[in-house]
């Protein structure tokens, strides 16, 4: 089974490791990393590269498709190989993902129009302007349209497990969780905006504002 991870600059990069580090451990599925040409993409604050081992027009039937979301999503969203590539692919895949703003490729592609739909919480207005139904959960799946979609970052992790579980058996998605040794304990209740102060808002602004 052929499971394709799209890279494209400025991604988040856990967005598509998360993901891949479940996958990879499942002996059936195939990992590609695809993109619109060949070499190394820069992640989103330059510091790490992640490298495209097969352009879009050499995958054109994948089982999976895994979309990493990331600052430079909102670049892709206008158009582009990308987009165009999900949607030439999805009538043919088994399932079509998207971690944190990856949704947003998802929804430019056309695929989320009128569908409730998950991402990075600073992104929910933006993924409505592209037709989807923001909600805040950590993984949104529709068997039917053969969609799901998690929310930021880390979410891509447990959408991974639950795709295992799907495609393959819940067993399988529990020995990937125990091979990574997946059992989270975060020193802090903060992993949502509505759990924390300004302060800590405050200062994912000046953050952000630094690596843009």
């Amino acid at each position: 089974m052929q499971v394709a991870i799209p890279l494209y600059p400025r991604l988040t990069a856990l967005d598509a490791i998360g993901p891949y580090e479940v996958l990879q451990r499942v002996p059936d599925f195939e990992i590609v990393f695809v993109g619109a040409e060949r070499g190394e993409v820069r992640t989103e604050n330059g510091m790490l590269g992640l490298t495209v081992d097969a352009v879009f027009a050499e995958v054109p039937r994948p089982d999976v498709i895994v979309v990493p979301g990331g600052i430079g999503s909102r670049e892709q969203v206008r158009g582009g190989a990308l987009v165009d590539w999900v949607r030439a692919v999805h009538p043919t895949t088994r399932a079509t993902t998207s971690v944190c703003t990856g949704s947003l490729i998802l929804a430019a592609a056309g695929l989320l129009t009128d569908l409730d739909a998950t991402t990075h919480w600073g992104a929910t207005e933006l993924l409505s302007r592209y037709g989807a139904r923001p909600v805040r959960q950590r993984v949104v799946a529709h068997p039917a349209q053969r969609i799901v979609t998690a929310a930021g970052v880390s979410a891509g992790i447990d959408m991974a497990l639950a795709l295992v579980a799907q495609l393959v058996d819940e067993t399988a998605a529990r020995a990937a969780q125990v091979g990574i040794e997946y059992d989270p304990e975060p020193p802090f209740d903060a992993g949502h905006p509505e759990k924390v102060g300004p302060d800590v808002l405050g200062r994912i602004r000046e953050y952000a504002g630094m690596r843009s």
